[in-house]
C-alpha cells in the first residue's frame, strides 16, 4: 500500500512555512531521533535559505545511542546545533533554550551597537505530523499558555506565545508533510507511528520489522518474548511471528495465534521503548 499526500496540500503547506520564516529569527526542526532522515522533508533546506535552524532529535531515549550520537556528528557536519530531547519528561528542554539563546547572540550584538533595547528571540518549529510538536509545544509554553502582543510590521496579525524558555514562539501549525515516494520511507514512518496504522500495510511492515530485528537486535527479541530458538534467522517470518504470539498468549478460539494482534502488540512495544532503544537508520556518508 502507498501513502500518498495530494501534491496541493504539500504546496500550501511548503508555501505557509516560507511565508512565515520572514518574521522569524530560529527555525527549531522536529525529527524523530530513530529516523532522522525520514522524519525530515527533503526540501527542508531550499524552505530555510541562510535562516538558522536547531534540529532537534525527539524521542532521544527511544533511539540506539551509539547511533544518535552519529547523527549528533552528521549534522555537526554541516553546522547545524543538534539537540537531544524528550519532549514527555523534559529532557534536554535546557540544551534547547541555551541554543536558542547562542543563536540569537549576533542579533542582540548587533542591536547593542545600535543603542537598541535588546528583544527576545522569535522561533518556529517545524516538523512533520506526529513527531512530537505538541508535547514540545505543551513542555515550552507550559499550562497558562499567555499570547505576547501582535508584532508590527507584518501583513496581517499574527499570534505569538511566550515561552518559559526566554523567547516567543510564532503559534502556527509548522507542519510540513513527509515525502513519501519511498516506500522504505513510509515503512520506517508507520512503524514509529508518524502515520497512521489504518493506512498503511502494517501486516507487511511488522514482517520487515522482525526480519530487521534478528538480523540486527536479536537479543531484543529473545529477552522480550522469551524465545530460546538460537537460529531465529533461519525461521520463515510468519512462524516467528506465530511462535511470539503463542509465547504472549494471544490465541484465537481453536488455540490458533491471533497473527494481526501479535503483529499490533510488536509494533506498540517498539514504540514505547519495551524492546530497548532501536535506531531505524543510521547516517549516510
Amino acid at each position: 500500500m502507498h501513502i500518498q499526500w495530494y501534491p496541493g496540500h504539500m504546496a500550501k503547506a511548503e508555501r505557509q512555512i516560507k511565508e512565515q520564516l520572514s518574521i522569524v529569527d530560529v527555525v527549531v526542526e522536529l525529527l524523530d531521533a530513530r529516523i532522522p532522515l525520514s522524519s525530515a522533508n527533503p526540501k527542508m533546506d531550499d524552505l530555510l535559505g541562510n535562516k538558522p535552524r536547531i534540529v532537534v532529535l525527539n524521542k532521544a531515549d527511544l533511539g540506539d545511542p551509539a547511533i544518535t550520537e552519529e547523527w549528533v556528528r552528521y549534522f555537526a557536519e554541516q553546522e547545524i546545533p543538534t539537540i537531544l530531547l524528550n519532549a514527555v519528561s523534559g529532557m534536554g528542554l535546557k540544551e534547547l533554550y541555551k541554543s536558542v539563546a547562542e543563536v540569537m547572540k549576533p542579533e542582540l550584538e548587533k542591536r547593542a551597537k545600535k543603542n537598541m533595547l535588546p528583544r527576545r528571540a522569535r522561533v518556529m518549529i517545524v516538523g512533520i505530523p506526529n513527531v512530537g510538536k505538541s508535547s514540545l509545544l505543551n513542555r515550552i509554553c507550559g499550562r497558562n499558555r499567555v499570547d505576547t502582543a501582535n508584532r508590527p510590521g507584518v501583513t496581517r496579525a499574527q499570534k505569538w506565545i511566550k515561552t518559559q524558555g526566554g523567547f516567543d514562539l510564532l503559534d502556527t501549525p509548522g507542519i510540513l508533510p513527509p515525502r513519501l515516494e519511498d516506500q522504505e520511507v513510509a515503512r520506517k514512518l508507520a512503524l514509529t507511528g508518524a502515520v497512521k496504522d489504518d493506512i498503511y500495510d502494517m501486516d507487511m511492515a511488522v514482517r520487515e520489522f522482525l526480519n530487521i530485528l534478528r538480523e540486527k537486535q536479536p537479543e531484543a527479541l529473545k529477552t522480550r518474548y522469551k524465545l530460546e530458538d538460537d537460529n531465529l534467522n533461519e525461521l520463515p517470518v510468519d512462524e516467528l511471528l506465530e511462535l511470539i504470539g503463542r509465547q504472549r498468549g494471544l490465541l484465537r478460539p481453536g488455540n490458533q495465534v491471533d497473527l494481526e494482534k501479535t503483529g499490533r502488540v510488536i509494533v506498540q512495544e517498539y514504540r514505547n521503548g519495551k524492546l530497548g532503544a532501536i535506531s531505524l537508520e543510521r547516517p549516510y556518508y
